[in-house]
């Protein structure tokens, strides 16, 4: 079963939500930098594994702004 949408999860999702809103281009931007340094094969390793870390965030980020704005929508337009 379902349990109801409170206030309180959507505040914490929306406040998840605004944290990964800023930490997920930070990251895709460090690995665009890093992309740029680096070209021996270690560190080349690294900054395509920050670029897929980045990429997947930013996906998380649109889902999980879409799963926060629909509780939030839930709580208000409940009964």
């Amino acid at each position: 079963m379902n349990k109801p949408a409170t206030f309180e999860t959507g505040i914490k999702k929306l406040l998840v939500f605004l944290g990964l809103l800023i930490l997920s281009p930070l990251i895709l931007s460090i690995a665009f930098k890093a992309l740029r340094i680096f070209k021996e094969a270690p560190k080349i390793f690294i900054a395509y594994g920050l670029l897929a870390i980045g990429i997947l965030l930013v996906l998380f980020t649109v889902y999980f702004g879409f799963k926060a704005f629909k509780t939030i929508l839930d709580y208000i337009f409940s009964k």
